[in-house]
């Protein structure tokens, strides 16, 4: 069995794991992996959708990693896109890092520095 957090750690990762199907917001100072499906808003420190993975929903976050589909728009400060990845929406972003051959057909939006 997996342990998650102890006694001196005060995070744990949000886990949507791949088969599940999840309605609603995700609202956590920490980090969400989505290997699933989430219909919703995802507000989170930082953000990882899994190959097969998929967001139908807004996603504000600090770092976003891409692998799977995401159909919405995202703010982000740092975005790391990877091969296969799937995006449609308004990309926000401060850093874009995009690596292989990727199904973005979105709109890039580089925010300015704060």
């Amino acid at each position: 069995m997996l342990a998650f957090t102890n006694s001196n750690e005060k995070t744990s990762p949000t886990i949507i794991g791949a088969g599940c199907k999840l309605t609603g917001d995700i609202r956590t100072d920490h980090s969400v992996q989505i290997h699933g499906t989430v219909f919703g808003n995802v507000y989170a420190e930082t953000v990882v959708i899994g190959r097969g993975g998929k967001i139908v929903g807004k996603v504000v976050t600090g770092q976003l990693f891409l692998h799977g589909t995401m159909e919405g728009p995202a703010t982000v400060d740092i975005a790391h896109v990877f091969r296969n990845a799937q995006m449609t929406g308004t990309l926000s972003y401060h850093t874009l890092n995009i690596a292989g051959n990727t199904g973005l057909e979105c709109k890039l939006s580089k925010r300015k520095e704060k």
